[in-house]
């Protein structure tokens, strides 16, 4: 990599400046400033050098407010984005659906209601909210007796068609990974389902639920099996209707607590919510799931929080299953029905090269897990820079604390950024907005990718394989120095 810096830096020259009509891709490391010195110019290549990364390095940085290039290093090369992806995501979702838009979570009756008796089925219709926990589950169920309804006579349904099925966003990864869970039209926490255990006199106590704040209803549909072995600590097996876990003793001491994913959340929601129906007098039937889009009245409705929120929550905490979820709805909202992640994706990268002239992003899904996904630094900043006019995205986006050498975040640092990261094994991203003590506003992109270490990787390494944190860190300590560099030189 240092090489192909070095050659590049040569050719280019001291004085070297981009033109008007030159693109990303024809710039190694470059700048618009006449009279900048050369120690400025070959910073880039010190501070690549010095991070001792194996792999790729690719960086692109102009001024948002012009969309002037500034300085750049294989910007037209596509890496890994990780979950930097989900930037493009949320402007994505932003054009489509709106900031204002809401999901919506209905109680449906196919039949009459005559003196708080449902004589036909009751449907749980899913409408693609990736925030739904049991709280709002549990004020569906007791908004449904304030409607009147004390009996069901007909069936209970769980809709879920309004996104195709994915038993898991990324295939890849270990069965028991909470971040990878199954995606379709309908969830709940996240879809994950929380296991605790705890040990006793005469063995381990073991739980599975649906906890949230105020409620911890047990789950029936995810069962745990404590085994004796040594490795592997988790296995998964499914079943018509349930999601079967064993757990090996060895790992679990006296105690503990952690997320499992979910692979039928229909399956999931139906049963946390016939115990939140039970709490409130409504006995409901065994749980059948559909994807016939449903016909009745809506007896009750939950209103997601608008659009902007989930987004900022989703750049915040980097959740995968709302980028998924908001990715495939606002395709299905463009017409496209896709069949899975994949072809969502490829029309998010329809839209992308469109809107933003993205021609080199390549995306497989829309929370960057997968890492056959690909995107230029190029592309990125000229997203950025677009998207800038309208405003929206800065305010959803995380601030990033720069740190000092013992990792400790910098107080009233004079650089202010606003981005998002982006973390796979050998995989490291960010992507964003900063702020310089002189009060130029910039907009940058860094991908770092070793992946030919991260395709060695076997399914079982993939959780904390050897030398990958600290490779990750390197990579963190190297964006920071860049980001340090930018304000310094183009800071004013």
């Amino acid at each position: 990599m240092v090489d192909r810096i070095s050659r590049r830096l040569f050719l280019a020259g001291a004085g070297a400046a981009l033109t008007p009509g030159m693109s990303w891709a024809d710039a190694a490391i470059s700048s618009l400033r006449p009279r900048m010195r050369v120690a400025d110019l070959t910073g880039p290549e010190r501070i690549i050098r010095a991070a001792g990364l194996k792999g790729e390095v690719v960086f692109a940085v102009a001024d948002a407010k012009t969309g002037t290039q500034l300085e750049a290093v294989g910007a037209g090369d596509g890496l890994p984005p990780a979950s930097v992806a989900k930037a493009l995501t949320a402007l994505y979702a932003l054009d489509v659906l709106g900031p204002e838009y809401r999901f919506e979570t209905r109680l449906i009756a196919d039949g009459p209601v005559e003196n708080g008796i449902l004589r036909g089925d009751l449907i749980l219709a899913g409408g693609c909210d990736p925030v739904l926990d049991t709280e709002a589950l549990a004020r569906l169920a007791g908004n449904l007796k304030k409607a009147g309804i004390r009996e069901v006579r007909g069936a209970f349904k769980v809709y879920e068609g309004a996104l195709p099925y994915v038993r898991s966003i990324d295939p890849t990864q270990p069965d028991h990974l909470g971040y990878s869970p199954a995606v379709t039209g309908i969830a709940l926490n996240f879809n994950r389902v929380h296991f605790e255990w705890k040990r006793g006199a005469s063995g381990y106590a073991v739980t599975m639920d649906a906890r949230t704040a105020n409620y911890k209803p047990q789950v029936a549909m995810a069962k745990m099996q404590v085994v004796d072995r040594g490795l592997p600590v988790y296995t998964y097996e499914t079943a018509a209707r349930l999601d079967k876990w064993t757990v090996a003793r060895g790992a679990l001491g006296k105690g503990g607590a952690r997320w499992l994913p979910v692979r039928k959340p229909s399956l999931y929601i139906g049963d946390v919510f016939r115990t939140l129906a039970r709490v409130n007098g409504i006995v409901l039937g065994r749980v059948q799931v559909v994807r016939g889009a449903p016909q009745g009245n809506a007896l009750v409705t939950h209103r997601s929080e608008p659009l902007r929120d989930i987004l900022r929550g989703m750049l915040k905490y980097s959740t995968n299953l709302t980028a998924e979820m908001v990715g495939m709805a606002a395709t299905r909202a463009r017409g496209v029905r896709p069949d899975g992640l994949a072809a969502s994706a490829a029309e998010m990268n329809r839209w992308a090269a469109g809107k933003y002239g993205m021609a080199g992003t390549a995306m497989v899904d829309h929370s960057g897990l997968g890492d056959a996904s690909r995107m230029t630094p190029g592309d990125l900043v000229q997203a950025l820079v677009q998207a800038r006019q309208d405003g929206a995205l800065r305010p959803l986006l995380k601030p990033f604390r720069l740190r000092n050498e013992k990792g400790q975040p910098i107080k009233d640092h004079p650089i202010r950024v606003d981005a998002k990261t982006g973390t796979l094994n050998f995989v490291s991203g960010l992507g964003g907005f900063m702020t310089a003590a002189g009060g130029a506003e910039l907009a940058f992109a860094i991908f770092t990718a070793d992946t030919a270490r991260r395709a060695t990787l076997s399914r079982a390494e993939r959780e904390r394989p050897e030398g990958a944190r600290s490779w990750n860190r390197r990579s963190r300590k190297l964006q920071q120095a860049l980001i340090e560099r930018w304000g310094s030189v183009y800071g004013s």
